[in-house]
């Protein structure tokens, strides 16, 4: 089957998922929202949404308690969307709203908004459903928690690095389309603010796992930033401000042009890794070699690209050996570490200088030995056994140290060297970044300097638009006034030193930032709904 079959039959399997009534009002919508047609017969979508029509009334139980709400799906956010599937939203107000009632003390004029995005692997986003079964399963999702706590809910579909244009043909969800979506979906709720049955578009939450808590980040940062306006206009975004009240980012797959470095720093020496399934899968999936198997021949049959997979990695069990040449970059990388860290001039919360000398020790490094170690002490102070961590150190009851040297080779590898930018552009990075054709290209000057011969690097502008570092600070943009940053003790799939940077960054801007890293967690994220809504509760609710 083509890729464009593939596609088509992609959608279609996703409509006819749906309930029939869904698929009714799926056909309504698409016909009613598509009003006028340019001078190329090209239909344009109102960008005002009717509260009065195309929607569903449903139910569903969370914990014994029967949570009713409005549904209303396939809300087409733009004027002129590449591709309108993945560049619509569902929205979900609770029941009692349009009776004047109220939930955990919120009215319809003051329920926050939730905006969760299901990007993974920087491939399509799907928009999010009320589900009484989460990702792990172990309770309803967090779209159906954040219904039954008042919120309102905003789930928009988000165009990826595998998106295929409505015209069939051109590649139209390279970066950096994604947040060119998130941003239009919030202008869109801004928009219709005044015609939301219910919602407060000044406490719009952003939530999102890896490539989409990336995501999460950089719409966190880059409020209003001019930079994105031209590919605002080009989709026909509504004109509003697109700045967010708070971003809830699950381990963000994020800073890509310094996370190569970061990956190294860490797990330099250890030199086997266990890579992904849906990395295998990914790579099968665009006729590229998989690590370890037969040249030319993936070996795994070609299936469609599963963001969830992406948010919820499971290591292959085939131990890879990394090449001289990857050994050999990795050693290069770690190097160039210390000085990016000692660039951006971070500060702890006591106002010391975290940085790092040519070896990679120093301050930083001690700081991130001090996240694993308060992750260790919790689990410990929980009554969990942290004793199998043989890079844990307990002495009478308390975590005196963390061994940064055997942790990697505890932790094992999940990529070889480069992580993200990788020479023969294997990456969903390179992907990410690719041309429209679907060729991928160079993120990173050190890969694309260490690998000369072929592939070409992405755009500076293009780079710079997909890493929130760019923005935070700058006076340019509006920061989100709050951030919970979560990246699992176990997770390798990018080096905790990513996201501490972040959150560092942040904290330094006087923004108000959580940053921790959970015990015994890997690459996943929603794992800890009841603590991320309290989160979100003192954050609303504060005064």
């Amino acid at each position: 089957m083509n890729l464009k079959k593939f596609v088509l039959c992609s959608l279609l399997t996703g409509a006819l998922s749906v309930s029939f009534t869904g698929n009714a009002y799926m056909a309504e919508a698409v016909s009613a929202a598509a009003i006028s047609t340019d001078s190329e017969n090209q239909a344009i979508y109102s960008l005002d949404f009717d509260a009065s029509k195309n929607y569903t009334e449903e139910s569903k139980t969370v914990n014994g308690q029967v949570v009713n709400y409005r549904a209303y799906r396939n809300v087409v956010y733009v004027a002129h969307p590449k591709n309108k599937g993945a560049q619509s939203m569902n929205i979900f107000i609770p029941a009692a709203y349009f009776d004047n009632g109220k939930i955990n003390d919120y009215t319809k004029e003051t329920a926050p908004i939730f905006m969760p995005n299901g990007v993974g692997g920087y491939m399509p986003g799907e928009a999010e459903e009320p589900s009484e079964k989460g990702h792990h399963g172990d309770g309803a999702n967090a779209a159906l928690v954040a219904l039954s706590k008042g919120y309102v809910v905003a789930a928009p579909a988000i165009r990826g690095r595998t998106t295929i244009g409505d015209d069939g043909k051109t590649y139209v969800g390279k970066a950096p389309a994604f947040i060119v979506d998130y941003k239009a979906a919030v202008r869109y709720l801004r928009h219709n603010k005044n015609r939301l049955p219910a919602g407060d578009t000044e406490k719009i939450i952003s939530n999102g796992t890896s490539a989409g808590g990336a995501l999460s980040a950089l719409l966190g940062t880059t409020g209003n930033a001019k930079e994105y306006e031209p590919y605002l206009k080009e989709i026909g975004a509504a004109e509003e401000r697109d700045d967010i009240f708070a971003s809830s980012d699950y381990c963000p797959i994020t800073n890509l042009e310094h996370a190569d470095m970061a990956y190294e720093w860490m797990f330099n020496g250890v030199n086997t890794y266990y890579m992904a399934m849906w990395q295998l899968q990914d790579l099968a999936n665009r006729g590229m070699n998989v690590p370890g198997g037969q040249a030319g021949k993936p070996g795994l049959p070609p299936k469609a690209p599963d963001a969830n997979a992406a948010n919820n990695p499971t290591a292959s069990k085939q131990e890879v050996q990394m090449t001289k040449e990857e050994i050999a970059i990795s050693k290069v990388l770690k190097d160039a570490f210390p000085a990016y860290v000692n660039s951006l001039q971070l500060k702890d919360k006591q106002g010391n200088l975290l940085t790092l000398d040519k070896d990679g020790n120093g301050s930083f490094r001690d700081y991130i030995k001090g996240k694993y170690m308060q992750s260790a002490q919790d689990a410990l102070s929980r009554g969990l056994d942290v004793s199998s961590a043989s890079w844990v150190k307990v002495k009478n009851g308390q975590v005196v140290d963390v061994d940064l040297d055997a942790y990697p080779a505890a932790a094992t590898r999940m990529k070889a060297a480069p992580a993200f930018d990788k020479l023969n552009l294997s990456s969903a990075e390179n992907d990410e970044f690719g041309a429209k054709d679907n060729t991928p290209k160079h993120f990173s000057a050190i890969s694309k300097q260490y690998e000369s011969k072929t592939g070409e690097m992405a755009d500076s502008e293009t780079i710079k638009l997909m890493n929130p570092m760019n923005f935070i600070g700058n006076g340019k943009a509006v920061t989100a006034k709050h951030f919970r940053i979560r990246h699992g003790a176990i997770d390798r799939d990018t080096a905790l030193a990513i996201p501490a940077i972040l959150a560092l960054k942040l904290q330094n801007s006087d923004v108000d930032v959580n940053f921790y890293s959970p015990w015994n967690r890997g690459h996943a994220g929603d794992y800890d709904l009841p603590e991320l809504f309290n989160w979100m509760e003192s954050i609303c609710k504060a005064k």
